[in-house]
């Protein structure tokens, strides 16, 4: 579960969407990340290069406001009746992961590859994610943590993308997530000191080649844990235990960033990269199970409308401290009404 190729609302990291209006798509080969999400009217194109990290989108609302349904359109009455069917047993558990890095396995090592052909939406990508970085920053840490010593986690890293765009600029030390070998070789590449153009107090520290089920990391090692596309790889009960382990990574007062694809309701199953798209609705659900309080959220802006919307959300493990959520006190210079 990665980010490394598309996981965009085409879900950039969880390519090989299916034309839910063709019912023989070209078939794509498996990696492990989470594709954009395309309108499926549109997908085709995209996905003649081979390595489409998009999503299709359902083609019809009313479908997706009563359940759920995956790239064939076919419909489930809940997540459960879903879930049992995919990962019902450890047979299908297994064959369920395998499959999805299987298929990020077959796609390139480049951010051409892992946007699934939209590499045009790495730089709103990018330049959204730093913005809603700084202002948590700012919220979180004395003088936006510029004299900490930061320490961030990028799961579904990839070819390391986020981290050399971003994180990398921020944080002293980026730990790097991913259970594609061969995107994770690309990372060690692109962040080596040779590629980077930032001081040597920033570096990338540890590259983990471990899928996000089976991944726990240290305790209290770091100041944000960044997770995008690739939690719908997750089936929702390692989603709860992934989140109860990480927590444990956090450092006082550390949060969570994810970044993901949104259903517009219910869910949408890709039956090829094995990844879910869920909804706004179901996310706060599994947060609910997870312990995980939404600190703020804010909306991807700039990419086709053919793909998914996207979402990011930071996430704490304390209840956020709201201000003026309480009743206004009466100025005591105010007259009161004589009753």
């Amino acid at each position: 579960m990665k980010e490394k190729h598309c996981r965009l609302g085409l879900s950039p990291r969880r390519p090989g969407n299916k034309n839910i209006l063709n019912p023989n798509p070209q078939k794509h080969m498996f990696a492990a990340p989470i594709n954009l999400c395309v309108n499926p009217l549109l997908a085709a194109t995209h996905q003649a290069n081979g390595s489409s990290s998009v999503r299709a989108r359902p083609n019809t609302k009313t479908q997706m406001e009563i359940s759920g349904l995956d790239s064939n359109g076919r419909q489930f009455k809940n997540p459960d009746e879903m879930w049992q069917e995919e990962v019902g047993d450890s047979q299908k558990k297994h064959d369920w992961y395998s499959n999805g890095v299987g298929y990020w396995q077959g796609v390139e090592a480049s951010v051409e590859g892992v946007l699934g052909g939209y590499g045009h939406v790495n730089e709103p990508d990018i330049s959204t994610s730093e913005a809603f970085l700084n202002t948590l920053l700012a919220r979180f840490f004395p003088d936006a943590g510029r004299n900490q010593h930061l320490v961030a986690l990028d799961c579904g890293s990839g070819i390391g993308r986020v981290t050399k765009n971003l994180l990398i600029r921020y944080f002293n030390e980026v730990d790097l997530l991913e259970p594609v070998s061969h995107f994770l070789e690309a990372a060690r590449e692109n962040l080596s000191p040779e590629n980077m153009m930032v001081s040597g107090d920033h570096k990338a520290v540890n590259f983990y080649c471990t899928p996000l089920q089976e991944f726990t990391p240290d305790a209290g090692r770091y100041d944000v844990i960044w997770i995008q596309w690739c939690i719908g790889h997750l089936a929702d009960d390692d989603f709860v235990s992934f989140f109860e382990r990480a927590k444990a990574g956090l450092k006082p007062g550390g949060f969570f960033v994810l970044k993901e694809n949104l259903a517009r309701s219910g869910f949408v199953l890709d039956n090829e990269d094995k990844s879910l798209t869920r909804s706004h609705v179901y996310f706060k659900e599994l947060f609910n199970r997870c312990g995980l309080h939404i600190y703020e959220m804010k909306d991807q802006k700039g990419f086709p409308d053919e793909l998914f919307p996207v979402r990011m959300y930071a996430l704490t493990t304390e209840i956020p401290k709201r201000v003026g959520t309480s009743r206004p006190k009466r100025k005591s210079n105010r007259p009161a009404v004589i009753k």
